[in-house]
């Protein structure tokens, strides 16, 4: 964590707590009146949010941020990984997920945790203000605080539930609330880049968190783990976290389409302007969770004409198929390309690269074969890499023969050398 990235915290904080200030007005509806809307708005994770947390809430929600909600609110037992890109509000869906869980009574013993004890309790401070200024949740639910238990670390509620701030490396002996264990875990910003350039320092964190944090969980009881932090690093705590997760979502701060994934926040314009004074790596790295290093960019690129393909020395299909058959964002993508030799110099003239399904894949194939044959009838070798896939991958047999018949079978050649990095536009 940066001073850059600190001065930002402390910004969103102010912003955040003027919300709360402004957030006194509270309806003039009788007690009985406010316990039957209370048990209405508690049947709806989204609306219970608008309504207790609506000054802060200043933008409609996108699809992504209902759907994580529900998935937050209404598994008692989950582990969800949150890897959005910054401007997406992350961390402010998660604290008020955890407001709806505590307030209703779901959860009771909540663990905030981070990569310093410092940036833990400054990750507590939006919670137990909430509890502190919050005048809608004091008109519906009491003042819930429990005095005698109230520090910036760790706090008690009336109802019996508890919050504490936990640095990564900070023995989480103690955490247990009377006879409740930990049923909540919320980690965030767990990741530095300066630690993800330590493989040791990785291994270190990644195995205080499996056997020292997350054991504090009761076996018999239901369990919430919620990870935030986008991929920063090629190998990092949110990236193993994710591939044990019941679901991690990705969202980019734009989509596949290239459109603003949260118009009503993030404009285009907007986008395009913070984007434009930040290097690719590190566009790529915080807005698109695609963690690059110096060396995988290539800096330069030559645009102009390509020579018809009528006129080629030479011209390669060549791809990469993967080994996953998945759509999902977080496996390996799929590569193809048409690249075509003359005069000393090479061409790419039509490519595709995506998490695809093998299906998607082979179909990239018939594609490139019809635009060479639209536009000049040539004939093209076909490379491929990982060609072990194609005989062990058994989805993928499925899916090539039966299209080959129906038009045309490609004769694949196999490359010999063994692949190198990849490389990253």
């Amino acid at each position: 964590m940066g001073k850059v990235d600190d001065k930002q915290a402390l910004k969103e904080w102010r912003v955040y707590f003027n919300n709360l200030q402004k957030d006194t007005a509270v309806d003039e509806l009788s007690p009985l009146e406010r316990v039957k809307k209370r048990e209405q708005l508690e049947k709806n994770p989204v609306e219970w949010i608008k309504f207790f947390f609506g000054q802060y809430a200043t933008h409609e929600f996108a699809p992504f941020h209902i759907k994580a909600i529900n998935r937050i609110c209404k598994h008692e037992e989950w582990y969800e990984v949150l890897s959005w890109s910054r401007e997406l509000a992350k961390s402010t869906t998660v604290m008020m997920c955890t407001m709806y869980l505590v307030c209703t009574g779901k959860k009771r013993n909540v663990l905030v945790i981070s990569n310093s004890k410092d940036n833990a309790t400054r990750l507590l401070k939006p919670y137990k203000d909430s509890f502190e200024r919050n005048s809608l949740l004091k008109a519906y639910y009491g003042d819930m605080r429990e005095f005698g238990s109230w520090t910036a670390e760790e706090f008690s509620l009336t109802n019996g539930a508890a919050f504490r701030a936990l640095g990564a490396g900070e023995s989480p002996r103690g955490t247990r609330k009377d006879e409740v264990r930990p049923d909540t875990i919320l980690v965030d910003d767990f990741d530095t880049d300066e630690d993800c350039r330590n493989p040791d320092i990785v291994n270190k964190k990644w195995d205080w968190f499996e056997g020292a944090a997350f054991p504090t969980r009761s076996i018999s009881g239901k369990l919430l783990v919620v990870f935030c932090g986008n991929l920063i690093a090629l190998d990092c705590c949110v990236k193993r976290a994710g591939e044990k997760a019941d679901h991690w979502d990705i969202v980019n701060i734009r989509d596949k389409n290239g459109k603003s994934t949260w118009a009503a926040k993030n404009s285009e314009e907007d986008i395009d302007r913070t984007l434009a004074k930040v290097s690719t790596r590190i566009a790529q790295q915080e807005f698109f969770n695609n963690p690059l290093s110096e060396g995988e960019v290539f800096k330069e690129m030559t645009w102009g004409q390509c020579p018809p393909l009528s006129k080629l020395q030479l011209a390669v299909v060549y791809g990469d198929p993967a080994p996953s058959n998945s759509r999902n964002k977080a496996t390996s993508f799929k590569a193809l390309f048409l690249i075509g030799y003359y005069d000393g110099n090479f061409y790419i003239y039509k490519g595709f690269l995506d998490h695809v399904v093998n299906d998607e894949y082979v179909n990239w194939y018939y594609y490139i074969h019809d635009y060479v044959a639209t536009n000049a009838k040539y004939t093209i070798s076909l490379r491929i890499t990982n060609c072990k896939i194609l005989f062990t991958n058994k989805s993928f047999c499925r899916c090539s023969p039966p299209k080959g018949r129906k038009r045309v079978l490609f004769p694949f050649h196999p490359t010999r050398a063994k692949s190198p990095r990849n490389s990253t536009e």
